[in-house]
């Protein structure tokens, strides 16, 4: 099984995935305390968004079979209790878990995917559940989100160390 290294994230190396800012210690631009639209998230039309909660339970190893894109929208991740391992692969036709990249997001961290890359729930690091914001168009859960399960021999291990 091929394994994959969890690597710090940085906006070079995550740039083709989409963008993130530190919501827990914010810097930049700012209105006294209010660090604005450092994080953008583009919806169509009046479609809502929806803040959804993911309890995502820590495995025993992070062995990855499958994963999921949304072609019509990115999605915001923000993980309000643990530092988390958040897999990604580029856009594409197909699955490309040989492409498939791992990164260490800092809890408080607010991360938007763009379209169409493949990721699945984040993994908690040291706790045995991480509680995670996530934003979407109301009910794009149900109407653009496809879920792909790997081959075995697609299958890999994604490591801290």
């Amino acid at each position: 099984m091929r394994s994959i290294k969890a690597k710090e994230l940085s906006a070079e190396g995550f740039k083709a995935y989409g963008n993130y800012f530190d919501m827990v210690h914010p810097e930049g631009n700012h209105l006294g305390a209010f660090y604005p639209d450092h994080v953008l998230m583009p919806v169509s039309g009046q479609m809502p968004i929806g803040f959804s909660a993911l309890a995502s339970a820590k495995p025993e190893k992070m062995i990855i079979t499958a994963a999921e894109y949304h072609n019509t929208t990115p999605e915001g991740i923000l993980a309000l209790d643990d530092d988390i391992v958040l897999h990604v692969a580029p856009p594409s036709t197909t699955p490309v878990p040989h492409l498939t990249e791992a990164f260490i997001v800092p809890r408080g961290t607010m991360v938007v995917l763009k379209t169409g890359v493949w990721h699945l729930a984040p993994l908690p690091i040291h706790n045995e559940v991480v509680h995670v914001l996530i934003t979407l168009p109301e009910r794009i859960y149900f109407n653009d989100c496809t879920v792909v399960d790997y081959k075995e021999e697609e299958y890999f291990e994604i490591t801290l160390a």
